[in-house]
């Protein structure tokens, strides 16, 4: 993990090259005068290639029970009427 630290007035006015610079586990300390008082980190954002549809087939089966209907109980909990 790699620390990038920047005082305030810096990372005012290269906030976004900063950020663009951000590798997926670097984070970057914001200071006011030497003194860290906040950090950011990039987002992980999921794959960029599109999934393939039927890439887990035969992996796992759907039990009958998955379509029967819930119990009236549950229902009620799950609109808040229990």
């Amino acid at each position: 993990m790699r620390t990038l630290q920047f005082n305030m007035h810096e990372a005012k006015t290269h906030l976004s090259r900063l950020i663009a610079r951000l590798k997926r586990d670097d984070r970057l300390i914001i200071c006011n005068r030497h003194r860290p008082v906040a950090e950011v980190r990039p987002i992980l954002r999921p794959g960029s290639r599109p999934r393939r549809i039927g890439v887990a087939r035969g992996e796992f089966s759907v039990p009958q029970a998955f379509f029967e209907p819930l119990p009236e109980a549950l229902v009620e909990a799950f609109e808040g009427r229990a």
